[in-house]
């Protein structure tokens, strides 16, 4: 009602206008309306195009192809590389060091002579040849090596001293595992001697890869006086060692609480130990045994007193999570001042299997 008002009170003039700019309005929608259209058939119609990916150019790694002979000083004839590369620069250059003493605490300098310089010395923390370096290894070494270098530039008489540890129970269980996977036999199959002999195979094997990882690094190291923490000189100094702490008293032999592994059946130390808390009853996994065993269970158990039979014998009742352990218990303590007991001391209970 009202655009029919609006439109009697508009003049001729103006309502041709407004026809007009809707007509514009509606040749341009249907303008648009086409062109979306051919845009839609062109897309139904178009492949897929294709990707261009760049080409990427691989740099080649310049590697140091002289024929230098192992030892002797490197031959830099050869073409150099137009960009830095790691194996043309370290290739060669070990192996002349090493040939030449180098890294030795004689060169250039008379041992029987005090170095008025100074003196500087440190073994390298001996990895465990139950593997290979890692990342720790390579950092720790770095460290060592900058330092044993920056004491050697001071004009000081140095010892970098290389080797590896047999690591004791580690090492222990890896050749374990490789006698039981490769022979199918046990260290107590082999025995003592053989176990051992396993030992160093082992560590020839695995020794000789850590050695070869720590000349890579360049580790300015004195090969000739590397060490195996079981080499026989090495087993006697820790020997003497032990035996003078305990003739001075600083080590001593005394009955404590063990961690026992009944797999290795050897105490460990606590840092072989996993710890597990657990809230109750929990099976777990025991080396040893083909089933879970159960933990976490407070068990109470009476001892009956020898001498008090009858109906009326009287019992001590113990609690405990070990059960197994009341085979070797020898004694039962009870609080002095608890008068529910005194009348048992000194008595003998008896072990109710």
């Amino acid at each position: 009602m009202s655009d029919q008002q609006d439109s009697t009170n508009k003049t001729p003039a103006q309502l041709q206008k407004e026809a007009e700019k809707k007509a514009k309005q509606a040749a341009k929608l249907a303008k648009f309306q086409e062109k979306q259209k051919r845009i839609d058939e062109q897309k139904a119609v178009a492949k897929p195009k294709e990707s261009k990916k760049k080409d990427e150019k691989v740099k080649p790694v310049t590697e140091y192809t002289a024929n230098t002979k192992p030892g002797e000083k490197k031959n830099i004839t050869c073409e150099l590389p137009t960009a830095y590369s790691p194996k043309y620069v370290e290739s060669a250059w070990y192996e002349f060091w090493e040939k030449e003493g180098l890294f030795k605490p004689e060169y250039n300098h008379d041992l029987s002579k005090p170095n008025p310089k100074g003196t500087f010395t440190i073994a390298i923390p001996p990895p465990n040849v139950t593997g290979t370096l890692h990342l720790g290894h390579a950092l720790a070494t770095s460290v060592e090596d900058t330092v044993s270098r920056y004491h050697r530039m001071k004009g000081k008489t140095v010892l970098f001293n290389p080797g590896c540890d047999h690591a004791g129970i580690a090492t222990q269980v890896v050749v374990e595992k490789k006698l039981m996977r490769e022979q199918n036999k046990s260290r107590h199959d082999v025995g003592r001697e053989g176990f051992v002999e396993e030992v160093w195979k082992w560590k020839k094997e695995k020794g000789h890869v850590i050695y070869d990882q720590l000349r890579k690094m360049g580790a300015a190291v004195d090969w000739d006086r590397a060490v195996f923490t079981m080499d026989p000189k090495i087993t006697r100094a820790v020997t003497e060692a032990f035996v003078l702490l305990h003739e001075r008293g600083v080590i001593y032999r005394s009955t404590r609480l063990v961690n026992w592994s009944c797999m290795l059946r050897s105490a460990i130390s606590d840092i072989e130990v996993d710890k597990k808390e657990i809230t109750g009853r929990t099976l777990l996994p025991v080396p040893g045994y083909d089933e879970k065993v159960e933990f976490g269970v407070l068990v109470s158990f009476a001892y009956p007193i020898d001498g008090s039979d009858g109906e009326e014998s009287e019992r001590v009742i113990v609690a405990t999570t070990r059960i197994e352990t009341m085979l070797g218990d020898v004694a039962i303590a009870v609080h002095p001042e608890d008068d529910r007991y005194h009348h048992l001391i000194g008595k003998v209970r008896c072990l109710n299997l």
